[in-house]
């Protein structure tokens, strides 16, 4: 009922897929200790919660291993993992996933089995008593029961279990990086989903499921489905993504690939021709940070493009905000504020300005005996 709760509200696959994939961890934790899901307290809930912080991350065996037997113990390394878990790569700065649970991961665990028994309570099919309670300062009345209308809305903590998420800053790819990024692609058609991506500003999967007919060439407009609202949107790309388009197309109806105003924008490089996912978008960039030692993310292209568009004096924030489809402001406003490699080097210029403005010591005024300030100052040869 849950699940089909979420259905009804419009919820996409993927967040209903997140939602099953909590649930498995909780039911699983709870076939431990054996206790069923309708008679867990909070002392259940608090236990995994601590469980929670503790537990590493399970090792998944490849299908390819699984077919040679291969236990999840003895998986071989994969490329570029030589790593260790949670170290800062030494081109993007950005730390290798841990072993360990993120607190983004065990906060949206949270909220999901909260919200599952906030469902059960009131449909009654479940414990009297959310296992999963709110914060002990939210016992008094609802979040922002006394808010100043004048004043903007301060983020109130919610899950008494729920962990404190660090705020992330958005990465942008430098303009040298990603030159290298792109060199490092060998296929016309990951050089123009390169350049869309960073010249649109839209998601992965934005642009991954558009169409021959939402490409516009002569108005230099490609047309993508928005994730949140599902609202169909044009909007404006460089003349070098559809320059590389046109190559790419070309490579591929060369070699036979389906080609139709309603067939999808882009296929895989070889037989059996299927259009292009997520998983096989992000493999593609993987290699390219193989060659590099770096470990871009798609969405850092989008980063990339909205620290582009953000910082030209030219064009205003709201403009920007409509290309990425951003529901509110503030949530351009974060392209605003420099990045992370741009303060670094910003400090490292102060400290160099201050090395080169360090003088010598002024010299004695006129009248002064220079041996009586040696002997004074303890200079004395």
């Amino acid at each position: 009922m849950f699940f089909a709760d979420l259905q009804a509200a419009s919820k996409p696959a993927t967040t209903i897929r997140s939602y099953g994939m909590d649930l498995l961890r909780w039911y699983r934790f709870l076939w431990a200790v054996e206790v069923p899901w309708n008679q867990a307290t909070r002392t259940e809930a608090r236990d995994f919660s601590r469980w929670f912080q503790l537990a590493e991350k399970p090792v998944r065996v490849h299908w390819r291993h699984q077919r040679k037997g291969v236990e999840a113990g003895s998986v071989p390394a994969q490329r570029g993992s030589r790593r260790d878990p949670g170290s800062p790569n030494p081109v993007t700065g950005r730390p290798a996933p841990g072993l360990k649970y993120a607190a983004s991961t065990r906060a949206h665990c949270e909220t999901v089995l909260r919200s599952f028994y906030d469902f059960h309570l009131e449909e009654g099919s479940g414990p009297i008593v959310n296992p999963f309670p709110l914060d002990r300062s939210r016992r008094a009345g609802r979040a922002h029961a006394h808010h100043n209308p004048m004043d903007a809305f301060r983020s109130e903590r919610q899950g008494r279990y729920r962990p404190k998420v660090p705020k992330r800053i958005p990465r942008r790819i430098p303009d040298e990086l990603f030159n290298a990024l792109f060199a490092a692609l060998k296929y016309n058609r990951d050089r123009a989903l390169l350049a869309f991506w960073v010249s649109t500003g839209a998601r992965a999967e934005e642009l991954l499921t558009s169409c021959e007919k939402d490409v516009l060439p002569g108005q230099q407009l490609v047309g993508v489905i928005r994730k949140g609202t599902r609202a169909y949107q044009q909007i404006p790309a460089s003349t070098d993504a559809f320059v590389w388009l046109r190559l790419a197309q070309e490579d591929a109806w060369r070699k036979g690939a389906p080609r139709g105003r309603g067939h999808t924008l882009w296929w895989t490089l070889r037989r059996p021709w299927r259009p292009l996912n997520y998983h096989a978008a992000r493999a593609m960039l993987n290699r390219a940070n193989d060659l590099l030692g770096s470990n871009w993310t798609l969405h850092d292209l989008r980063h990339t493009a909205a620290y582009r568009m953000a910082r030209d004096p030219k064009m205003s924030l709201t403009d920007v905000q409509w290309v990425l489809g951003h529901a509110h402001l503030s949530t351009t406003e974060i392209y605003l504020a420099a990045s992370q490699e741009e303060v670094i080097e910003q400090v490292l210029a102060h400290h160099a300005r201050r090395e080169r403005e360090q003088t010598r010591p002024p010299s004695p005024a006129p009248g002064y005996n220079s041996a009586s300030l040696n002997v004074l100052f303890g200079q004395a040869g």
